[in-house]
């Protein structure tokens, strides 16, 4: 359960448009657990998008999905199957071969939708989902726009800094970046004067 956020004057507006018109928002993290499903439903909840996560690993019976539809009011969002539903809570390309598949990028097709999409990932940018395809790969086949949702804690400035320059090196345009969670100063700022020209935006949430 997650406490209301959609009263809090400090969250984002929900003005998460894409610079390119109808391109898909990713929404990934610097690691596990940094809050991408709260960010996801926030944002689909503000600006009645559309909610895909294509890989759920584990946790089918309270998937990221479920989730994010019991924290949506509004009656124009659709949820959209995953691609792979996997039994077991490990890294993808683990949890895939647990279940005796492999996972195949060419299978994970955008779901038809007139609407605006916001696509969850599972960890950070570098998760395999085989041996030789990560995420970031995933983002770049699905040519979405990347929202990057940072959580503080020791080492989260180096997790920021990597991922910012990793989507960088791939040309995948940034968003912006979610400061999910409890204010840190002295991370924060380091990370915005790094990087001046980005976007960032605050969500803090508290579970319950």
């Amino acid at each position: 359960m997650i406490s209301n956020f959609k009263n809090n004057p400090e969250l984002p507006t929900g003005n998460l448009k894409p610079a390119t018109p109808n391109k898909p928002l990713f929404v990934t993290g610097i690691g596990t657990g940094v809050g991408k499903t709260h960010v996801s439903a926030h944002f689909v909840e503000k600006m009645q998008t559309d909610y895909w996560k294509p890989i759920q690993s584990g946790d089918l019976d309270q998937s990221d999905t479920m989730k994010v539809r019991s924290m949506v009011k509004n009656l124009i969002s659709k949820f959209h199957p995953e691609a792979y539903r996997l039994t077991q809570p490990f890294s993808p390309h683990k949890a895939a071969e647990l279940d005796g598949i492999v996972i195949d990028p060419k299978k994970i097709i955008l779901p038809q939708t007139q609407n605006q999409l916001i696509i969850e990932g599972a960890g950070g940018l570098m998760v395999p989902l085989n041996n030789d395809f990560l995420m970031i790969d995933l983002i770049q086949q699905l040519q979405a726009e990347v929202v990057l949702v940072v959580m503080h804690y020791l080492g989260s400035i180096n997790h920021t800094l990597l991922s910012v320059e990793m989507l960088k090196s791939k040309d995948l345009p940034i968003n912006r970046i979610i400061f999910n969670g409890i204010k840190e100063a002295y991370s924060e700022n380091v990370i915005r004067s790094l990087h001046p020209n980005l976007v960032y935006e605050y969500l803090d949430w508290m579970e319950s």
